[in-house]
């Protein structure tokens, strides 16, 4: 074994403590400074979008039942996810300050695993803050970072990516057990949160080997097998647990696009997306509501990004010996990212933007700070131009201060583009109107557009999204007085636009007569499938229920009160008619002529 495997710097042993002792405490403000803007982030943030998908089934599944922690969320399995919004949604119904909560302490944790790895990397080493400074700053993570659903995944990623790299150095080390069972845990953990962390261990196992070979070591993959086997042997047999459990529950997502869709979400990730972001970028975003915003960096910026890496590539290169792995690796993490995004998120309907929305990218941020400590790390060529540590100190100060420059007006502009979000709003003026009347039931219709689209169905139902506010009205199939959101959120009285009509019936001061233990049609004429309203205007023979739907479709149950009523009935489904029937023994109901159609404000 290495004994020289994180020992770094010269100087005698008081000294390197001093300076120890500096570089960590520079390390932790600066980790402390990320915190503080992050917080600043999370506070004047809002749902968006999943969030309501995760709240809306914590308050309609039970907290530990299978059905809510193993559900397939988009191609997503994800129960540690789920459980953190099950327990937000418990504490506060609805509330954004558990969320807030959440992504700072989460950002910590990965922030902080961050500097574990790339202190056993670099030692107590001053350029050990450049490679921080990049995680902690950059513009990268800031979109899985501020969508809460998605830091739900990036954030644990994150964090695993550093935290078992680290425990593989020590283990690799020392051969001491906790090690090995930190890794292991944290690697099974990561997994509860997205399937993308199955990339961990292999993570982990490059760094060592890359640790190895720039250290000059003989062998360095079969070194780094053998000083860790039992480490890589467990991670297997959680990856292949979870494989199982995921091929079990997930339907797969995966396919192959056209080599054009292709080439150009790779294109617009990398160019206008990743590069940017590395040297503080992109700057500016874009957005259109109700999308999240995109990267949309100036041509110049691009260019500099490309210039900028192929720089480095070069300096690497000439100057440190046994580089080439460090890049190589890097690349290809990055190459699975975009394939992986690229394969499970095209379609007829997908444009290159979102490729430029950066939280497919976010755990990058880790992989290559661990990989330009690596390059650190890395002992100078012999032939390699001498340059005075003046020069490299005052070259390194500029670029880290273009870098946080940058960095910072880029968080500054998404921010400002990410608050443009009427979500929060639209859920303040909600809540306030269903709990102003929680005597009243409300008849469940979806969102509004911008705060969740069809697409999402049935989670863009009001009766998901509100289902865990407390003391509110019931959100059912029927109702006796209409009202509805308006595109504020607003509770407001509602009218029926009548498609159809029902039909008034051959009874004279009846209509259509629905006696006990039968089922009468409701001729309306041909409807599309859709769901739709109806009027029923009745007179029941007693208090009951009776059912109400389209012959191809589960019915609704509708309360009705003895004599002449009005109630209003949501149906999915199509046909020429509906069919009612009474389900309360004895009870007979008469059914009148009415609108069937659309609610919309009044």
């Amino acid at each position: 074994m290495t004994t020289a495997l994180f020992e770094r710097g010269p100087g005698s042993p008081a000294a390197q403590h001093d300076r120890g002792r500096i570089v960590l405490v520079v390390a932790l403000a600066l980790i402390a400074a990320q915190v503080a803007l992050r917080t600043a982030i999370a506070v004047t943030s809002e749902f968006y979008w999943d969030d309501l998908i995760l709240i809306g089934r914590a308050g309609t599944e039970s907290l530990l039942s299978e059905s809510f922690l193993r559900y397939d969320h988009d191609g997503h399995l994800m129960p540690g996810a789920f459980l953190v919004a099950g327990l937000a949604t418990m504490i506060a119904p609805l509330q954004w300050w558990p969320a807030a909560v959440t992504l700072v302490l989460a950002q910590a944790l990965a922030s902080l695993a961050v500097l574990r790895v790339l202190w056993l990397l670099l030692g107590a080493r001053r350029a050990l803050w450049a490679p921080l400074l990049f995680y902690l700053f950059t513009p990268l993570t800031l979109p899985a970072f501020a969508w809460w659903a998605a830091a739900l995944n990036s954030l644990p990623m994150q964090a695993a990516l550093a935290w078992v790299a680290g425990d593989a150095l020590r283990y690799a080390r020392s051969g001491r057990r906790r090690y090995l069972v930190s890794g292991v845990l944290v690697t099974a953990l990561a997994l509860m949160f997205f399937e993308k962390a199955i990339l961990v261990p292999f993570v982990a196992f490059t760094v060592l080997a890359l640790t190895y070979r720039v250290d000059g070591q003989r062998r360095p993959v079969r070194t780094a097998l053998q000083q860790a086997a039992p480490l890589w042997l467990a991670s297997a047999v959680v990856l292949a647990v979870w494989s199982g459990l995921y091929v079990s529950t997930v339907e797969s997502r995966f396919g192959v696009p056209t080599a054009d869709m292709a080439l150009g979400l790779s294109h617009h990730g990398l160019s206008y997306g990743l590069l940017p972001s590395l040297v503080g970028g992109p700057w500016q975003w874009d957005r259109w509501n109700p999308g999240p915003p995109w990267a949309d960096p100036p041509v110049v910026l691009v260019v500099v990004a490309w210039a900028a890496l192929a720089g480095a590539l070069a300096w690497s290169l000439r100057t440190r010996q046994r580089t080439g792995f460090v890049w190589a690796a890097t690349g290809a993490y990055v190459a699975a990212s975009m394939v992986a995004m690229i394969s499970t998120r095209f379609g007829p309907g997908t444009t290159y933007e979102l490729a430029q929305t950066l939280r497919y990218f976010a755990d990058s941020a880790v992989v290559v700070a661990v990989a330009a400590a690596l390059i650190l790390r890395a002992p100078p060529r012999p032939d390699a131009p001498a340059i005075p540590t003046t020069v490299v100190r005052a070259v390194a100060a500029v670029a880290a201060a273009t870098f946080a420059v940058g960095s910072l007006w880029s968080t500054v502009t998404f921010t400002r583009s990410w608050t443009d979000n009427p979500t929060g709003e639209y859920l303040d003026n909600a809540r306030s109107g269903l709990v102003s009347r929680p005597d009243v039931a409300v008849l469940d219709h979806p969102v509004s557009v911008w705060v969740l689209l069809p697409v999402t169905f049935p989670h863009n139902l009001m009766g998901s999204v509100f289902a865990a506010l407390p003391d509110r009205s019931d959100i059912g199939d029927s109702t006796t007085e209409l009202r509805v959101l308006d595109e504020a959120g607003a509770l407001v009285p509602a009218d029926l636009m009548a498609v159809r009509w029902v039909d008034p019936g051959p009874e004279p001061g009846c209509g259509r007569h629905v006696v006990p233990g039968t089922t009468t049609m409701l001729p309306t004429g041909p409807m599309l499938e859709a769901t739709w309203t109806v009027q029923l205007n009745y007179l029941a023979s007693a208090d009951g229920e009776i059912e109400v739907g389209f012959p191809s479709r589960e019915p609704a149950r509708v309360e009705v009160t003895e004599g002449p009523g009005t109630v209003y009935v949501r149906v999915p489904g199509g046909g020429d008619g509906l069919q009612v029937r009474t389900a309360t023994p004895g009870m007979s109901v008469c059914v009148g002529a009415g609108p069937v159609g659309v609610v919309v404000p009044r």
